[in-house]
């Protein structure tokens, strides 16, 4: 089967969108199937295109197997509502305009269009159609929801009423939807989406990258935390995550001097919380910039305790963090301040501390729970890693989401 997998994020870029397209093609191709990654050129989050990359229109390579085709993007940092406009119209365009002409997109028997952003779901239908093979819509976040509870765009802006209307519209041309979590697929059937070209294919954790067994001791020199308690968020660091709770976490253990806060990663709220807390005065936070990814299980290794963070939405009840899975694969017990299905999932896996959203009381409670506890933590931790093993590899959750693929095209879509 001629698998293509259209996408704006791809390694080298950082982030759950990059890793969850990577892994699943590069597993496919394992399979001995053919995938091809449609992109655009690597610059997420800080808008910086590596030199590699930059004079480009159109650009092809070749990852653990997996073809890669590479188009033109107006590339800029993950901030402001036009520029990112602007980056996410010109990959839609140019994915079609320039890959749609690409021998490898003319000959896909099946076309995968992931979201985030939406656009490239708009994209996907129309290569699809252009080459009539089955459409597959992969949600990833519940666009353009996401955008109004993070508080980027008010919900009666004229963007977000016409990101409903091709949301509604891409989902009813789709011949299969395929979500992340339970609680879009149900979602969904509130909506009236048929439940027969629903599936729920989660995010799920390279076992073999993971594992509990990485020594974190160079990390945590390179880290320079010496041997204090490790408090770490690795990440995007964007509006969503609602990180501003954490140094006020820091804030009240700014005595504590055998605690200290690690932020890994780089996104539109860095530079402002970087400023917010120096002017704080906390020397207890530390923001390390972004790891290529290669290393993050190092990062984890070097991480005492791993925190999972979000607003307090009602929206963001319905999902699943990608980096909740590499933490328990990394078997590091983790602070989740998330709910809904993020929460059951950690009560299930009996993995971590669990604190309400945006909660500085109760966070700062775990964090000191598991400092005194240290054998209790690392017991959880152990927890998390026997949960993933037997529910959440990301092998397996390739294999099933293959075997729905195949069924598709064998059927011939909805065409």
């Amino acid at each position: 089967m001629r698998i293509l997998y259209l996408s704006q994020y791809f390694p080298p870029e950082m982030g759950a969108p990059a890793a969850r397209v990577s892994e699943l093609s590069a597993r496919w191709v394992e399979r001995g199937h053919e995938v091809t990654v449609l992109t655009g050129m690597p610059n997420h989050p800080t808008g910086v295109v590596p030199e590699a990359y930059r004079g480009h229109v159109a650009l092809r390579e070749t990852w653990r197997g997996v073809d890669v085709l590479r188009t033109w993007i107006y590339a800029t940092a993950n901030k402001g509502v036009l520029r990112r406009g602007l980056a996410y119209g010109s990959f839609a365009a140019s994915s079609v305009a320039i890959g749609g002409l690409a021998r490898e997109v003319r000959r896909a028997d099946v076309v995968i269009a992931t979201s985030p952003q939406f656009l490239c779901a708009l994209s996907g239908l129309a290569l699809a159609r252009l080459w009539r093979v089955p459409y597959v819509l992969e949600i990833r976040d519940l666009w353009p929801q996401s955008i109004v509870e993070v508080g980027a765009l008010p919900p009666g802006h004229p963007i977000v009423a016409t990101l409903r209307a091709l949301e509604r519209f891409a989902y009813a041309k789709a011949d299969l939807l395929v979500g992340v979590t339970d609680s879009f697929a149900e979602i969904w059937r509130t909506q009236g989406v048929d439940p027969a070209k629903i599936r729920v294919i989660k995010n799920g954790v390279d076992l073999a990258a993971f594992r509990p067994d990485v020594d974190g001791t160079s990390m945590r020199r390179t880290l320079g935390v010496g041997d204090a308690f490790v408090v770490g968020y690795i990440g995007t660091i964007g509006m969503a995550h609602g990180l501003g709770t954490l140094l006020d976490v820091a804030e009240r253990l700014r005595d504590r001097t055998d605690i200290v806060f690690v932020l890994v990663g780089e996104g539109a709220e860095r530079a402002r919380l970087e400023a917010d807390a120096a002017a704080r005065g906390l020397v207890n936070v530390r923001f390390v910039g972004q790891r290529p990814r290669a290393q993050i299980p190092e990062v984890l290794a070097a991480t005492d305790l791993a925190v999972v963070m979000l607003k307090d939405t009602p929206l963001f009840e319905t999902v699943l963090p990608s980096k909740l899975f590499e933490i328990m694969g990394a078997a590091r017990p983790l602070l989740l301040a998330v709910g809904g299905e993020a929460k059951r999932l950690a009560e299930a896996a009996g993995c971590g501390y669990i604190s309400p959203p945006e909660d500085v009381t109760a966070m700062t409670a775990a964090i000191l729970r598991a400092k005194a506890e240290p054998d209790d933590a690392r017991a959880r931790g152990r927890s998390g890693r026997a949960y993933v093993e037997a529910n959440f590899d990301r092998i397996a959750l390739a294999d099933r989401y293959l075997d729905d693929l195949q069924q598709l095209v064998a059927r011939g879509g909805h065409r």
